[in-house]
């Protein structure tokens, strides 16, 4: 009997595929692939439904984005709501506005906020990618298999159909949303720049969602920027596609393709490839020596991938004693006077980095003056007293005249001694009320 992998590729056969519980499989580890978690096996069953959870997400994320994001597009080319004015011709003999900063502004929100929502939604359930070239992107670095790759294509490109579909069906007038190249963009000019485009939202999604690390959660917003940003520059040019099922769900439903629509497949596509070549080169550089492991109290913890020796060795002997290992060791007199001049600063910047040892108690290298606070409320209660019967005096001599009253000699010329040798003396003279000294 086969097993699948849980996103669906098949094993071999063997004794060890026999169980029904879920185990791991021990990966092949090499320069590309040391990073890869290993891949979870289970029965055909658990692995069927895996695929339609993701499948289901894909597409229900997909058509709230697509609504979301063309609806908002289909706003902004309303001649209506445009602040120039100028119009011109849209789809099927319809009027659109021309386009000027301010809908492209507004087109360009609606799809940098329409994906960074839906894709924080589905997250957590199908991966929230909503986009055949980014399918395509994860698959080439390994984060997901062929197959979950082909499956959320096809739930991905339906969603982008069914999103433009409600639009044309529940807004008023006709659906101008397809990507068109502007009047003197050549083809061959539109294909490189959806490519760079593409590459630019690639390029977050794998260093933002696919690299774990304390900020994954957040890595909706930056995402979401990047098509914004990435919209800013494609919408007037191109349209701003960066994803084939935006383009080819509004030509379904409008039974209309450009004779160069091919572009808006294979420039993402590119787009997608470069970035996962160029994530694949950073991460065979093993970039995560350049600043160090991501492992701060305050966030999700991250353990690194395992280094390769030379990097390993490089790390370690460029490696500075911890304030522990000063303390406890004293590892600071092996450290040669000239290390800090000669060796070649590896990991860089970082808390770490700024650690000093020293005393605890101590504040910038100044000792901090020892505190008795027992001494002190004595004294506070010593001075109240004092105070409080030269208040009964005064009030006395109101009532009777001229009446002298001495403070009681057990608060007269006491003298404490604290352990800084300090001398704090409670010496009054005796406090005399009469008529010339009120």
């Amino acid at each position: 009997m086969q097993s699948l992998h849980v996103d669906g590729s098949k094993v071999a056969d063997g004794p060890l595929h026999k169980h029904k519980h879920m185990h791991t499989a021990k990966r092949a580890r090499g320069r590309f692939t040391y990073y890869l978690q290993d891949p979870r096996q289970g029965s055909k069953k658990l692995a069927i439904k895996n695929h339609f959870i993701a499948m289901i997400g894909e597409f229900v994320g997909t058509t709230l984005f697509m609504f979301f994001a063309l609806g908002g597009t289909n706003v902004a080319n309303i001649p209506s709501t445009s602040v120039t004015g100028a119009t011109q011709a849209g789809q099927a003999d319809s009027t659109a506005a021309v386009a000027n900063t301010s809908n492209l502004l507004y087109i360009a929100l609606c799809f940098g906020f329409s994906l960074a929502v839906n894709a924080w939604i589905f997250f957590r359930v199908s991966g929230g990618l909503f986009d055949p070239a980014v399918s395509w992107g994860m698959m080439l670095v390994g984060a997901i298999t062929p197959l979950r790759a082909a499956l959320l294509t096809v739930s991905q490109i339906l969603g982008g159909i069914v999103g433009s579909a409600l639009i044309q069906a529940l807004l008023p007038g006709t659906l101008n949303v397809r990507t068109t190249l502007s009047p003197g963009m050549s083809v061959v000019r539109g294909l490189f720049l959806e490519m760079l485009l593409s590459a630019m939202l690639m390029l977050a999604i794998l260093l933002l969602a696919a690299e774990k690390s304390k900020a994954t959660f957040l890595a909706p917003i930056g995402i979401g920027l990047a098509l914004f940003i990435a919209e800013l520059l494609g919408v007037f040019y191109t349209g701003g596609s960066l994803n084939p099922a935006r383009s080819f769900g509004p030509s379904v439903v409008l039974t209309d393709f450009e004779s160069y629509h091919w572009i808006y497949w294979v420039g993402p596509l590119l787009g997608a490839t470069l970035s996962a070549g160029f994530y694949k080169f950073i991460k065979w550089l093993e970039f995560e020596t350049v600043l160090g492991p991501d492992n701060d109290d305050d966030g999700p913890k991250r353990t690194l991938p395992a280094l390769s020796a030379p990097a390993q060795n490089l790390l370690d002997q460029n490696k500075a004693p911890s304030v522990m290992e000063v303390e406890k060791t004293g590892l600071a007199a092996d450290v040669p006077a000239t290390a800090g001049l000669t060796d070649i600063v590896v990991q860089g910047p970082g808390l770490a980095d700024a650690l000093t040892a020293g005393d605890a108690t101590q504040v910038y290298g100044l000792p901090e003056a020892p505190i008795d606070y027992g001494l002190r409320l004595e004294r506070i209660e010593a001075l109240l007293e004092a105070l409080a019967g030269n208040q009964l005096s005064i009030q006395k001599s109101a009532a009777s005249g001229s009446t002298v009253v001495e403070m009681p000699q057990d608060t007269m010329g006491e003298a404490r001694t604290d352990r800084d040798g300090h001398k704090w003396s409670l010496d009054y003279d005796k406090t005399v009320v009469g008529d010339e000294n009120v």
